[in-house]
């Protein structure tokens, strides 16, 4: 679930992003943030469903990493317009997807050459 790329920590998630799991993964940011890591890299390519309360995570995670000078970005791999990120189609939906930088994957994310997707 968790790993260590160099500066970066890799926060892994699976499943649903919802009422009921959200609260975890709020708590595993703010563990890798008083363990002293200011870039994190959340891995969402396994997340099947999200809601409000998931994109309230993120946007907090957003928050915090700003606030300690930190660095946050997302993996929303685009498989298509039928099979892509469901996360990445709530964000957009929500006007909220520009917000964050977002990589096709965690080598792209760590490459530090590599640009973000565009929303």
């Amino acid at each position: 679930m968790e790993g260590k790329q160099g500066e970066w920590a890799v926060l892994r998630v699976s499943g649903e992003m919802d009422l009921v799991t959200s609260p975890a993964v709020r708590q595993r940011v703010h563990d890798v943030v008083a363990d002293g890591r200011r870039s994190l890299v959340l891995d969402l390519s396994e997340v099947l469903f999200c809601d409000s309360s998931g994109v309230g995570v993120l946007i907090a995670a957003r928050r915090l990493m700003r606030s300690c000078q930190g660095q946050l970005r997302l993996i929303l791999p685009a498989r298509g317009a039928e099979d892509g990120s469901h996360v990445n189609r709530v964000l957009a939906a929500l006007g909220v997807r520009r917000l964050f930088e977002v990589y096709p994957d965690v080598a792209a994310a760590l490459d530090e050459t590599a640009r973000p997707l565009s929303a």
